[in-house]
């Protein structure tokens, strides 16, 4: 496989758009630059595509795997590393995600993440960060998509307040403009229902104040391209989005009763069936929010997975902080999550994975699944490890996909306890578990009592441990443990030997 050591890319399958961008990086004397050098946008409409019952139907599933197999032939000299793909809103709801999905990550050649809501505002302000002008005071960050609106505010590099509302153009114009046609009445009704949905969140927002507002990625760069092009800003502003641009738009759009008569310099084909339901949105939201103008940037949620797999590559790891801060939030005893850690992490080194990434992964997300195994100690002792697993799998925790919360949950889960729970759950994964359990059972004592050379392999369909004879018979407790730990592998048909060493 060639590779380029200095490109990265990232894929957004949204609601509306799938969206590709490569980006080279560019180490300065002040931090590392990400700079776009090669874009792609295919008008997928995969929302447009789910049933009132949640499921995608056919045709939309065709759309995309088209255009992920696209974006598969320019992304194929690429590492794994250096590229990741995430998925929205659409691909959060539909109940049919798992197998459009499969589909899909072979179109691609790549791993797709479903990306709950909160981290995809995270990632949004990171991207909008990065690309606009520094500012002293606090932004908020404004993205409509296809399915959900994302509101973040922040200051700097660091987001204070986010939140994803089921709202979105292509959502709404479903919803209100369905034929394209558009009238005084229906257009204010669309205005109430997005002003409805914002009211959750305006008296927090307002409460914390911006001194920036803007608009990122899609839709808003497509309102202010049209508001720019016809002229329909106040007067003075030649760029970005004003109230009452927004409100000529709205006039026009009316004045022409049907989307697809709107005649305007700078209207693109492929947003014609959005542009209602966008619209709408955007004048509840500058309503909503008392927002009287706001800034563009095109650049959101793709580029700020770049400067995320930026971070990751340099051993900045969103995960790792977000593990750090529930160590915390929760009071986890920091010795025992190192100690049992840094033990399953020496036993998953004895198998030998013999592909380099895999195993880095792996050894973090071991030791992500020591730091975070006792959390549910916060709510009660008894069946902790399921309290824990909820925690892990349900928690807003930046920097993790849907996917990687639902692996940590599972090793979370199964560290201790019946393993029957996890034997019809699919993708466990028993030699990362198997290396975890092993660590929670040598560590009861909670205290470093000098271990002796324990050594670990891996048997047909299952594990053996060889531990010093006269170490088990001076330790009569974890000799029954590692006899009960046996009989619970082979319960699932794993087989797991324990062999006394030095008889």
């Amino acid at each position: 496989m060639v590779t380029h050591p200095h490109l990265l890319a990232a894929v957004d399958l949204g609601s509306n758009s799938f969206r590709l961008i490569v980006g080279r990086v560019e180490e300065t004397p002040a931090g590392s630059q990400i700079y776009q050098v090669d874009a792609l946008r295919e008008p997928v409409r995969l929302g447009g595509g789910l049933s009132k019952d949640k499921m995608l139907d056919r045709a939309s599933q065709v759309r995309g795997w088209d255009a992920l197999k696209r974006f598969g032939e320019r992304l194929r000299d690429f590492h794994p590393e250096q590229v990741r793909a995430v998925a929205t809103n659409t691909l959060r709801v539909a109940k049919n995600a798992h197998d459009f999905l499969v589909e899909a990550e072979n179109a691609l050649g790549f791993p797709i993440e479903v990306i709950a809501g909160r981290e995809e505002a995270r990632l949004i302000y990171a991207g909008a960060a990065h690309s606009v002008p520094a500012s002293a005071g606090k932004r908020l960050v404004v993205d409509i998509g296809g399915g959900s609106t994302e509101f973040i505010i922040g200051s700097h590099y660091t987001p204070i307040h986010m939140e994803s509302l089921y709202i979105g153009c292509v959502s709404h114009s479903r919803q209100f403009f369905p034929a394209g046609n558009v009238d005084e009445y229906t257009m204010r009704q669309a205005e109430l229902a997005a002003k409805r949905e914002i009211q959750i969140i305006s008296h927090e927002y307002k409460a914390t104040g911006w001194d920036q507002a803007i608009g990122s990625s899609g839709t808003a760069r497509a309102l202010a391209e049209l508001i720019e092009a016809n002229g329909f800003n106040d007067e003075g502003i030649t760029h970005g989005i004003s109230r009452g641009g927004l409100e000529k738009l709205k006039r026009a759009l009316i004045k022409a009763e049907n989307v697809n008569r709107l005649k305007l310099v700078a209207l693109k084909p492929d947003r014609v069936p959005v542009l209602a339901g966008g619209l709408s949105i955007m004048l509840g939201v500058f309503e909503e929010l008392g927002i009287d103008y706001a800034d563009t940037t095109d650049a959101a949620l793709r580029l700020g997975v770049l400067y995320d797999l930026l971070g990751r590559s340099q051993h900045q790891d969103m995960r790792t902080v977000t593990v750090e801060g529930f160590k915390r939030r929760y009071g986890v005893d920091a010795a025992q999550a190192e100690r049992i850690g840094e033990l399953a992490i020496s036993f998953y080194d004895q198998l030998g994975e013999p592909d380099e990434d895999v195993r880095q992964e792996n050894r973090m997300f071991l030791a992500w699944a020591a730091s975070l195994h006792e959390i549910g100690l916060s709510i009660a002792h008894s069946a902790y490890h399921k309290h824990s697993a909820y925690i892990a799998s349900n928690a807003d925790m930046p920097g993790f996909s849907r996917t990687d919360q639902a692996r940590l949950a599972a090793l979370v889960l199964g560290h201790a306890g019946k393993l029957g729970k996890l034997a019809q759950a699919r993708d466990v994964e028993w030699t990362l578990l198997f290396c975890l359990r092993l660590a929670a059972l040598l560590s009861r004592r909670r205290a470093d009592v000098g271990l002796p050379g324990i050594e670990v392999r891996q048997a047909v369909g299952g594990f053996e441990v060889h531990l010093p004879n006269d170490w088990v018979t001076n330790n009569p407790l974890t000799d029954y443990s590692l006899v009960q730990e046996a009989m619970e592998w082979e319960k699932i048909g794993r087989p797991y030997r324990v062999v006394y060493t030095g008889v």
